[in-house]
């Protein structure tokens, strides 16, 4: 827990390949399994050629342990996700480490740009504006490196 720490998270939902699909900001001083719902969210509609409603969400997520509370799986299934979640105190780190690391490049690759690792905004939606356009790079340069 990060009390009284100043400054802004970063919450990404990522595709398999690191790819970011949703973030949304949060202060510093709150818990990351609190601000799922809204990232998972943020995930833009994706059109696959179908007829009906374009689908919003992944199928499945992988989550590290410290999303490991029975709201956090409820507000996945309330989705249509499948919750992949370690817990605590019964699961290692090696079975479902292999899925979750893919999230930490994700962070890495943010943080080059110059302007996200320190807020230097004051108003959330210019930090927000700043964090999309980051997004949109990264899933750019995703597209040149696979295709």
């Amino acid at each position: 827990m990060d009390r009284g720490k100043p400054g802004t998270k970063r919450h990404l939902v990522t595709d398999a390949r690191g790819t970011p699909l949703g973030s949304c900001l949060s202060g510093a001083n709150r818990h990351d399994s609190a601000m799922m719902a809204e990232a998972l969210d943020a995930i833009p509609p994706l059109r696959n050629g179908r007829r009906g409603r374009p689908r919003r969400r992944p199928d499945k997520l992988h989550a590290a342990k410290a999303y490991d509370a029975r709201p956090r799986r409820q507000e996945c299934r309330a989705r249509g996700i499948v919750p992949r979640i370690a817990r605590r105190g019964i699961d290692s780190s090696e079975k479902l480490g292999r899925h979750r690391w893919v999230v930490e490049p994700t962070h890495t690759w943010f943080n080059r740009f110059r302007r996200l690792p320190i807020r230097y905004e004051r108003r959330a939606d210019i930090s927000k504006a700043f964090t999309s356009l980051a997004a949109s790079l990264i899933t750019l340069n995703q597209i040149k490196r696979f295709c």
